[in-house]
């Protein structure tokens, strides 16, 4: 686990880092509220942060309120640290957003546990998120969170005007494989396709089930072109190999729709769904395992 350490005091700082790398966790170090406050709010960001109360720049409580008021992705267990231990300075740092809150000179021990605390809340909290955003039988995200990531990336796309593609893909013939080979073979069937159509995509793209047998891919800063190469390289990796179950040995292939807001381009996330939706039905009627462009 990765903890950040705030303190703009350098004796203090170093001790506290030896001691938690010691515990065996990964540390990362800012001298000022501001430095650690940047750092809190990056991708990737640490889970957990003590925070000195008394730095430049920003103060322990500018710190926690501010990552409390802008990072809403995830969740930070701040703990405040202080020579002060009154209890209005308590209430202060709560007030503020801190999780909990350690008197300078610590004890090592009872800071240790502390930090176990805030793991375990960090922890449980990334289960539960993990749990609400993602599709339970395959693992990719569900609907509400791929639509939630698509919203997103349209609203980058107005505002910085770079291309965005989605693509619609849809099982083919999957009805046939649950009534042939029973709803588990079908079950095995979606979470290795999407386990192949994972990992072709790049790191920066994200891949939803958008409803039954229907995946839906969001794809930044791509253009048509890049878009049509994506949907070749899913469509082809599906279909093949046959993808072997418990029951048997199942074909499948996908019917796919591209989708694309150019440079420029001023389309609603519904629009775009929608001329997505088209060419997976235009992929369809065209005889399956089949990319169709959508004009926009």
């Amino acid at each position: 686990m990765k903890i950040l350490i705030a303190d703009d005091d350098r004796v203090s700082l170093l001790y506290l880092k030896d001691v938690l790398e010691d515990w065996g966790y990964e540390v990362v170090t800012a001298t000022d509220g501001k430095s650690a406050c940047e750092m809190l709010q990056r991708p990737g960001a640490p889970m957990l942060a003590i925070i000195d109360w008394m730095m430049p720049g920003m103060d322990g409580t500018d710190v926690c309120r501010r990552i409390r008021e802008t990072v809403k992705d995830r969740y930070a267990y701040l703990i405040m640290l202080t020579s002060r231990s009154e209890t209005e300075f308590i209430v202060e740092a709560m007030n503020a957003g801190a999780d909990d809150f350690i008197s300078k000179p610590f004890n090592d021990e009872e800071l240790q546990v502390r930090i176990r605390a805030g793991k375990r809340i960090c922890e449980l909290e990334q289960k539960l998120r993990i749990k609400a955003t993602h599709d339970a039988l395959t693992g990719i995200h569900n609907r509400g969170a791929i639509m939630e990531i698509l919203q997103k990336e349209m609203v980058r796309h107005d505002r910085n005007n770079y291309p965005i593609s989605i693509i619609f893909a849809d099982v083919d013939h999957f009805k046939r494989t649950n009534d042939v080979y029973g709803h588990l073979a079908g079950d095995a069937v979606l979470c290795e396709i999407a386990r192949r159509v994972a990992a072709v995509l790049r790191p920066y793209d994200a891949l939803g089930r958008y409803g039954g047998e229907e995946l839906l891919i969001v794809l930044p800063a791509c253009t048509s072109d890049g878009a049509l190469e994506v949907a070749e390289r899913i469509r082809k990796r599906v279909a093949d190999s046959p993808i072997a179950t418990d029951f048997s040995a199942i074909s499948t292939s996908l019917s796919i729709g591209v989708a694309v807001a150019g440079n420029g381009k001023t389309i609603s996330v519904n629009q775009l769904i929608h001329f997505a939706d088209d060419a997976l039905y235009r992929a369809k009627a065209g005889g399956r395992n089949r990319i169709e462009l959508a004009p926009t």
